[in-house]
């Protein structure tokens, strides 16, 4: 065997020669996904003990770690799926191998040892991109308000080595699946021309498949109905977290229906060709054909077009839908006729204030967003359920006149003194009642003891913990009221304050649209976050794949330049197979984006509306549209760009191209 393995280690250095386009492409997409995740690793390292002041922000670890998880399971997904499409590109060359008396196992260990090479060089070039990312990203976190002034990143061996890592094992673990494949490959295939791809669906995907759907359906089941042991966990329990554990149901659903793509793929292909025989030409045929054939390729190259609109469309839709039930809640919950926020966003001036507290005939309710750290007492024990930081919101005037909070027991008229009030969820999670003592440590560390006075139903604008404001201000570490609401009497006039105040008066129906809600600017912050570099990276896999193809199709252009096809027909072919990878990729995006838009809408009417009022299913056209758009573009480019300078070539010499 180790004169057999010598003579194949010319074969595999004069194929990373040949086939450098191919190994390129591998290369690329290897090297950009480790560069990924590395630097969101770097980022939820530097994390520990920093977190955003502002209450209404979100958790700078909660949001960078989802980043990474966005990031990974992008990048792991399209560096399996490139590797494995490398080495499915080679079949008549391992056919040919296999006819020189290469075994299976010989011909799994050259692909490996290729893959072993070009993974190993392309993770040293990523971590060091990451290093020069990681840096950006931070000030562009600072720049957003999403992380504190100074946060900065910190180099670290841990997380360049675990992208390393993760990436060369699932590099290798995609090219052994397609070696396996490839080995099985007869001798007798090297002398065939037609490539045509049969049971592409193996058991393992289907395994895979299955086990995916069956993950995303058990999910979906657990937060819709909240057993009790997810109910004690506060990070599973809060609303203000669901957008989170939503993005979790998405990507389960976008994988399962990725895996599922090999089966999906060719009836999408035949649905939307059916007009194909009708019109004139080959070229449509052709394509057709081709797609139907080598499913694998149509799979490989619409993976990363897919991934680019079905993630667009579940996180666009899911964080417009959240913004949507936020608005829809508070407008529903209040009684105050305006609302009443900075110019700056920094909290309002001590003036403005004193103003709408002065106005004859109007009611002032002012709220300040503050942590307290350790909430429990009670029935729980010190179980430290609640021992983490949780937000809170110090009231500055009536809450029972300025909102239509149900109370499930006690009342809103004790929330005075040291009280405090809780949301109904938070009490039962941790076995709370009305009447308990309870310690927490407010914003600058002062230990005090609260009086639990009421459970409430609280709206998303306001958090689960609510506090009188008197007796914890000299304790909000200089945070400021960030809004007021205020109330009229019938027929009173809108309140007016001067633009030295720097504020703005809002009336409550119209209040939550645009940015004038500090919850719904973050949650754009947070999806572009957590979206932005993923989709980044499957913009460019897009290009990666295409020209991938593109390079291993040069016989096939030659073949039709043999038999009578001429350029422009060849180039229409290429470009009628990209716009049907795009438009195949976008109908297996829809599909899944109706899906996560209806599990996201019923969990939103369920778990948050409560039945007070009702979202509808709605769909993000324009972001599908956009991406679906660009997806096209860059497939068009991508793929027709190669294509025209392969055929620069004479028909002959690209027939003779080893592919």
């Amino acid at each position: 065997m180790t004169g057999t393995l010598g003579t194949l280690l010319p074969v595999a250095v004069a194929t990373l020669r040949k086939r450098w386009l191919g190994f390129a492409g591998s290369f690329v997409a290897l090297a950009l996904g480790v560069a990924l995740i590395s630097a969101s690793g770097l980022l939820v390292s530097t994390t520990m003990g920093i977190d955003n002041p502002d209450p209404a922000a979100p958790s700078l670890k909660k949001l960078l770690t989802f980043m990474a998880g966005m990031s990974g399971f992008v990048s792991v997904f399209v560096v399996a799926s490139t590797f494995a499409f490398a080495v499915a590109g080679r079949r008549r060359e391992t056919a040919l191998l296999r006819a020189v008396g290469a075994t299976p196992r010989q011909v799994r260990l050259l692909v490996l040892g290729e893959a072993l090479v070009v993974s190993v060089v392309a993770s040293l070039a990523g971590a060091l991109l990451g290093l020069a990312v990681a840096p950006l990203f931070a000030r562009w976190l600072v720049a957003q308000g999403a992380a504190p002034e100074g946060f900065t990143v910190h180099p670290a061996a841990g997380p360049l080595l675990i992208a390393a890592a993760v990436e060369v094992a699932v590099a290798l673990l995609g090219a052994y699946a397609a070696a396996r494949r490839a080995g099985r490959v007869r001798p007798v295939e090297a002398l065939g021309d037609a490539v045509v791809d049969r049971k592409v669906m193996t058991l393992g995907r289907w395994l895979w498949a299955v086990a995916y759907l069956a993950l995303f359906a058990t999910v979906l089941t657990l937060f819709a109905t909240m057993p009790a042991p997810m109910q004690r966990d506060p990070q599973l329990r809060d609303p203000q977290n669901m957008p989170v554990w939503s993005l979790l149901v998405d990507v389960l659903a976008i994988l399962a229906i990725a895996l599922f793509a090999p089966v999906l793929v060719p009836s999408l292909v035949r649905l939307l060709t059916l007009p194909v025989p009708l019109a004139k030409g080959a070229v449509g045929l052709l394509a057709r054909q081709n797609a139907l054939a080598a499913v694998r390729r149509t799979v490989s190259t619409a993976t990363p077009v897919f991934l680019v609109v079905g993630l667009t469309g579940t996180v666009v839709g899911s964080t417009t839908s959240f913004g949507d039930a936020r608005t829809a809640q508070a407008r529903a919950a209040l009684r105050a006729q305006y609302v009443v926020e900075a110019e700056d966003g920094a909290g309002l001036a001590p003036g403005a204030l004193a103003h709408l507290k002065a106005l004859p005939g109007a009611q002032t309710t002012a709220v300040t967003s503050t942590l307290v750290a350790g909430l429990g007492g009670g029935a729980d024990r010190g179980t430290g359920q609640e021992a983490a930081t949780t937000g809170a919101t110090a009231i500055d005037g009536d809450a029972a006149a300025t909102w239509n909070l149900p109370v499930e027991d006690g009342s809103l008229d004790g929330l005075a003194g040291n009280a405090v009030a809780v949301s109904g969820d938070l009490a039962k999670a941790n076995g709370w009642q009305v009447g308990d003592t309870l310690s927490a440590g407010l914003a600058d560390g002062t230990a005090v003891k609260l009086r639990l006075v009421a459970l409430v139903r609280t709206p998303l604008s306001l958090s689960e913990v609510l506090l009188p404001y008197a007796p914890v201000a000299a304790h909000l570490a200089g945070a400021r009221p960030a809004t007021a609401y205020v109330r009229t009497g019938p027929g009173a006039p809108a309140p007016e304050l001067s633009s030295a105040d720097g504020a703005v008066v809002t009336p409550a129906a119209e209040w939550g649209r645009g940015d004038d809600d500090p919850h719904a600017r973050y949650d754009w912050i947070a999806m572009m976050a957590i979206l932005g570099p993923a989709l980044l990276y499957a913009l460019i896999a897009i290009v990666n794949t295409m020209m991938m193809s593109t390079g291993d199709r040069l016989r096939d252009f030659a073949t039709l330049r043999l038999t009578g096809g001429n350029d422009r027909q060849v180039l229409s072919m290429v470009g009628v197979e990209a716009l049907l990878t795009t438009a195949t990729a976008t109908a297996l995006a829809l599909l899944v984006t109706v899906a996560t838009q209806a599990t996201t809408t019923a969990l939103i009417n369920q778990r948050i509306l409560h039945g007070g009022t009702s979202l509808s299913l709605s769909l993000p056209w324009t972001a599908l549209a956009g991406s679906a758009a660009v997806g096209l573009l860059l497939a068009l480019v991508s793929s027709l760009l190669p294509a025209r300078l392969a055929l620069r070539a004479r028909a002959l010499d690209l027939a003779s191209t080893k592919q």
